[in-house]
């Protein structure tokens, strides 16, 4: 404690071992000791004392689709970085594609790493990508840092990142299995996909039909069945069939290395409530009903799902038109995924310590960050998200940081103010101002 520079106080600090009156000490960019409440601060010291508010360790938002260079009219590392500043998010990785290049060979990673150095708010780490003609660029990616590669196994919306067949599947994930890493998977079947009912127009439960649980249920069998060939590690994205979650905790059983993901989004909005025309709700898969809401909950407390993430994947506002079967597919969630998870948490009887388990120690975790992120705990950097969980607020989303500020949130109140964020020992925000960037840019380690 005598090398402290910060000192940062509070009655409810959530550590790894509970939540409880803390002071944190922290030298440099480092956490250095979770000391007593009243322990004595050292001279020259600085003390933070935020009282009742709650500190938890910032938040790894793993799944995030930042969309910079190539579509930065879409969101873009200033904008999307602020935006996860502003929803006490400390680190994310940004998925690769929906830029142009995609993050699919070691000289587009090295694109990417040029354009965010300056502009990251938060650090920043990157996914590779898998695909059909890549297979010789997955290791040079490795060992270039990317925390592991994404795959879709139907049409990703965007050409320049094709879906893998089953024999092209084989061929990547027999590869990345041969240096250990990661596969993860946007996981729906193209075959039922295309024999589901295609309906235009504004109805959102023909655009529920058209994307069936049975898709996700077929593609993520046969990737476990893969997996286990292979013995490859493998994570599927966004699960939002819970009829999935049997077929997962038998793989387990059996010995399958998979981790598994869901997002806010269909943990806090169902089927059942989503207008007629209203596409901020569209995503892929679909926001389901309540029913099979519930049965996500469940999974995230017995722990068949392991984390939960933003999925964040914007677009100008022109393209979520009324249509859904044209309208672009995704959420906008940085900016309020913890109040929106705290919100729906708190009325099931769970607390803010699970939210961090699933949205920052498990996502941590799950890509080798979990001995510097993810907790408040010595020798971690010293990332932290101020939060006040009584107090509410109705999103406008005229006070998003998002580029564009469509919401599927528009309207609705939330508990959790976000009231200030720290990274790596240093206030990045406070009371909605902002510092320059001192975002890093991170590699697996």
């Amino acid at each position: 404690m005598s090398q402290a520079e910060l000192v940062l106080r509070s009655t409810r600090v959530v550590t790894p071992e509970g939540t409880r009156a803390a002071s944190i000490a922290v030298t440099g960019e480092k956490i250095t000791a979770v000391l007593p409440y009243d322990a004595p601060v050292p001279e020259g010291a600085r003390l933070e004392d935020v009282g009742d508010h709650v500190v938890l360790p910032g938040l790894v938002d793993t799944h995030v689709h930042v969309n910079d260079p190539g579509r930065t009219e879409w969101e873009g590392f200033w904008t999307a970085t602020r935006a996860a500043a502003a929803g006490g998010i400390t680190t994310l990785v940004d998925m690769p594609l929906n830029s142009i290049p995609p993050t699919t060979t070691v000289g587009h990673l090295r694109t990417k790493r040029e354009v965010a150095a300056a502009k990251a708010h938060i650090d920043v780490g990157f996914w590779g990508g898998a695909l059909p003609d890549n297979v010789k660029d997955l290791r040079p990616l490795h060992e270039a840092g990317v925390f592991g590669f994404k795959a879709f196994l139907s049409p990703s919306g965007v050409d320049e990142f094709p879906h893998l067949d089953q024999e092209q599947l084989a061929r990547s994930l027999a590869e990345i299995a041969a240096f250990d890493g990661l596969l993860i998977v946007h996981a729906e079947d193209p075959h039922h996909l295309a024999a589901a009912p295609q309906q235009g127009g504004p109805k959102y439960s023909h655009f529920l039909a058209s994307r069936p649980r049975d898709a996700e249920d077929t593609a993520i069998a046969t990737l476990l069945a893969q997996a286990k060939r292979f013995n490859a590690r493998v994570h599927i994205l966004h699960l939002s069939s819970s009829d999935a979650l049997p077929l997962i905790a038998e793989a387990r059983a059996d010995g399958v290395q998979v981790t598994v993901e869901t997002c806010p989004h269909y943990l806090t909005l169902t089927a059942e409530e989503v207008p007629d025309g209203a596409s901020e709700f569209k995503c892929c898969p679909p926001i389901r009903e309540a029913a099979n809401q519930d049965l996500l909950w469940q999974a995230l407390v017995d722990g068949t799902i392991d984390c939960v993430v933003t999925d964040h994947s914007p677009s100008t506002a022109d393209l979520k038109t009324d249509d859904f079967a044209t309208a672009w597919g995704g959420i906008a969630g940085l900016q309020l995924s913890l109040p929106a998870m705290w919100t729906k948490a708190r009325e099931r009887g769970l607390g803010l310590e699970d939210v961090v388990r699933w949205m920052s120690a498990q996502t941590a975790r799950q890509v080798g960050l979990d001995g510097r992120k993810g907790a408040i705990a010595a020798g971690h950097d010293a990332d932290f998200a101020v939060l006040a969980p009584d107090e509410t607020f109705t999103v406008d989303p005229a006070a998003l940081q998002h580029r564009n500020r469509v919401t599927a949130y528009a309207g609705k109140t939330l508990y959790g103010v976000v009231k200030s964020t720290w990274l790596r020992g240093e206030r990045v925000l406070a009371d909605g101002a902002f510092t320059d960037p001192k975002g890093q840019l991170l590699t697996r380690t």
